[in-house]
């Protein structure tokens, strides 16, 4: 079996020079969950090896430096590299991609993924490439989107429905062979078929705070599958998606004229 799959190369073409865009979008509601990842993973003080799997900009591998750990990061997109790499100096930063990494065995004591199972042809081999650079002992702190997503997750999907917005082809969901529940039970389960001990899953929740046109940048620019969707549709159709997005923002708008957009997301934990 093949260590990748299309739905990879798609993941490559999709996010290629899409840095900048996700950073000043959706990399902020990614960072939510920052703290506590690095809180699960035992990251507390100085000297801990911490590899950043998927770093993208860079916003965890800068907590954790802020923290005294010495950081090594990886992510898949170069232009993801070079604002990890202006974000913090300091670290060890390099171009790789699950589920192969340029690391030997047992290398670091804690490794953190965000968000990053979201975007892997294949999960369990991921996990497994994870758990082969943990020392024994060391933790395993990953997050990925629930399977019971917040409202506020669902409101451009719906605009774009509502629009009659059609999914590219390409950019089709996992084969079912590799995907798994987007549950506590489901996740806790992947992490220890992967090989891992006292796996463990948690539901986070939280408003992210935006504007609406600052929310609506995201896809718009091409970010993520949902941006990628939008940017296939006919210009009429894009227009519609808006129009349907800022009627159902309403629902969202607090009285300084913001959003407060609910998320759910699960925490997993386990150790080598």
């Amino acid at each position: 079996m093949p260590s990748t799959t299309r739905f990879d190369a798609n993941e490559r073409t999709a996010w290629a020079g899409r840095a900048d865009a996700y950073a000043a979008t959706f990399g902020r509601l990614c960072a939510h969950t920052v703290p506590e990842l690095l809180d699960a993973a035992g990251v507390f003080g100085a000297g801990t090896r911490l590899l950043d799997v998927g770093t993208g900009p860079g916003t965890v591998a800068a907590a954790a430096h802020a923290r005294g750990a010495e950081v090594t990061a990886v992510d898949a997109e170069p232009s993801m590299v070079q604002l990890a790499r202006r974000a913090v100096p300091s670290a060890r930063i390099e171009l790789a991609a699950l589920p192969e990494l340029p690391f030997p065995d047992a290398e670091f004591d804690a490794v953190v993924a965000n968000f990053v199972l979201n975007h892997v042809g294949r999960p369990l081999l991921a996990l497994a490439e994870l758990r082969r650079v943990l020392r024994p002992g060391g933790r395993l702190a990953v997050t990925i989107w629930s399977g019971t997503p917040g409202p506020g997750q669902t409101l451009i999907p719906q605009a774009l429905q509502a629009a009659g917005a059609v999914r590219p082809p390409h950019l089709g969901p996992l084969d079912p062979a590799d995907d798994f529940p987007r549950t506590p039970d489901g996740l806790a389960a992947l992490l220890t078929a992967a090989g891992l001990q006292d796996a463990a899953c948690r539901t986070l929740s939280w408003d992210h705070r935006t504007t609406a046109e600052d929310w609506w940048a995201g896809p718009a620019s091409g970010v993520a599958t949902i941006g990628l969707t939008l940017l296939a549709q006919t210009p009429e159709t894009r227009n519609e998606a808006r129009r349907h997005y800022d009627r159902l923002a309403t629902t969202f708008r607090t009285p300084n004229g913001t959003l407060a957009l609910p998320h759910t997301a699960l925490l997993a934990t386990a150790t080598r």
